[in-house]
């Protein structure tokens, strides 16, 4: 299975000035698969310590942070040589010894030229937890679900990713409908990557459906477990609510559907615990649309899971979905174009997306970036419907050079009549499945 993130890894390796790595990200996105199958290509040796089951390791760590005795000691329980530059340390569930992840601030001041990562399940929740975290100690890197490219790599269909890949869209166009096949796959599998290896080996939907279900069932878990007890209902709450957010036309997350009479005071904590553990993602409004968008970060946001296919299992939509091509389009339509959409962006670039509403709710951009000092907004289709009356009466009234629009169309450049006040602008329909192109797709028409 191949991982775009081992690119962003040897980048790390090589960089003279890298601090240990934290490896972050929700459970079972594949980390733990990452940091070794990293090691092993890059590295003579691989020191692995997995907290979670080594209570040796973790009672060590409690007796300081003496640089010369953690290396002798990691040393003795991994039988390899602590060598800079041909060993690569990984402590993996790092989030089981608080002592561990504080570590990593001395081997950055002390040691840095040894290389090493450190993940774990709900990392993200150390943060605010007061349990020593190294802030500004560690270089931090996001792990993601599986792109639709690297689901096409996953399922032997490398050269259709490399295509994508080569933005030549007279020949990407003749493959579109080999290109919907896929995507309609991958909005019902998704990108957990134990789902897709299923799929990869079976090619059974109930067996995909089964292991997101088990995924699903150990989140709810995580929240009885991980979370204080008085505030697991209230996590579960939220967490059940996400699918009746999205279905809705206006998918800004609103309390009442996470139940009657809740107001925000009552779900905020609740929700940064989701957010904290990576099982969500917040897309803030911009409340002016204008560059650089996080200045003009409004309160109102829509929240949105990991992953597509998870919410595909949340939503029960049913397997008949993939067999009946366009019905997919038509049942939860909005919400799995949308989930697609915010997932491939927050991946492939690392930027934070936005969207933007007016105060009357009666027009709406989707999402929104920035990109070489522009404001770019999006519109997402599920389906092949080119009317986007809010974004041209948008981009017209704005300061806009280039605008997107993404459906099952294929790519088209387009130059709409322009009002009087802002000049043209140029609005760019890229297909779904394409959608990981969009920042260079941008690069290329402001250039």
């Amino acid at each position: 299975m191949k991982r775009y993130a081992e690119e962003q890894l040897v980048a790390w390796k090589d960089n003279p000035l890298r601090k240990p790595l934290l490896l972050m990200g929700a459970r079972q996105v594949g980390k733990t698969w990452l940091m070794l199958e990293f090691g092993r290509k890059y590295f003579k040796e691989v020191a692995f310590v997995s907290f979670d089951s080594n209570e040796r390791m973790r009672q060590f760590f409690k007796g300081g942070y003496d640089i010369q005795r953690l290396l002798l000691s990691l040393q003795a329980e991994t039988s390899c040589n602590m060598v800079p530059g041909e060993t690569l340390i990984i402590f993996d569930e790092v989030q089981e010894s608080p002592e561990a992840l504080t570590s990593l601030k001395y081997f950055c001041e002390n040691a840095r030229e040894y290389h090493i990562i450190a993940a774990g399940s709900l990392l993200g929740l150390q943060v605010h937890q007061g349990t020593g975290f190294p802030v500004g100690k560690v270089d931090m890197l996001n792990l993601y679900p599986l792109t639709f490219g690297e689901f096409l790599e996953a399922t032997g269909q490398a050269k259709l990713h490399e295509l994508l890949k080569s933005r030549d869209w007279e020949l990407i166009n003749l493959f579109a409908n080999k290109f919907a096949e896929n995507l309609r796959q991958y909005y019902y599998i998704g990108g957990m990557p134990e789902v897709v290896s299923a799929f990869v080996r079976t090619k059974n939907y109930a067996e995909v459906r089964r292991i997101q279900n088990a995924l699903l069932d150990g989140y709810k878990r995580d929240f009885s477990k991980h979370a204080p007890s008085e505030l697991a209902p209230r996590i579960s709450m939220v967490w059940q609510s996400i699918p009746q957010q999205l279905a809705r036309e206006n998918k800004k997350f609103m309390c009442k559907d996470v139940g009657p009479g809740m107001r925000m005071r009552d779900v905020e904590c609740a929700l940064q615990w989701l957010i904290d553990a990576g099982l969500v993602h917040q897309v803030y409004r911009i409340a002016k649309p204008a560059f650089p968008p996080a200045a003009y970060r409004d309160t109102v946001f829509k929240l949105f899971f990991t992953d597509v296919g998870l919410l595909a299992a949340m939503a029960e939509l049913e397997v008949q979905t993939i067999v009946d091509g366009n019905r997919i389009f038509t049942e939860f339509k909005g919400a799995l174009a949308e989930q697609y959409v915010q997932q491939e962006l927050r991946a492939v670039n690392e930027k934070e997306i936005f969207y933007w509403s007016s105060h009357q709710s009666d027009a709406e951009i989707d999402f929104a970036f920035g990109c070489n000092a522009a404001l770019v907004p999006v519109e997402v289709k599920a389906e092949i419907n080119l009317r986007a009356k809010s974004l041209l009466t948008f981009c017209r009234k704005q300061q806009i050079a280039i605008a997107l629009r993404t459906s099952m169309a294929p790519f088209r450049v387009n130059t709409p009549p322009a009002a009087t006040e802002s000049g043209s602008f140029t609005l760019i329909d890229i297909p779904l499945y394409a959608i990981s192109e969009a920042f260079r797709v941008c690069q290329e028409y402001q250039s």
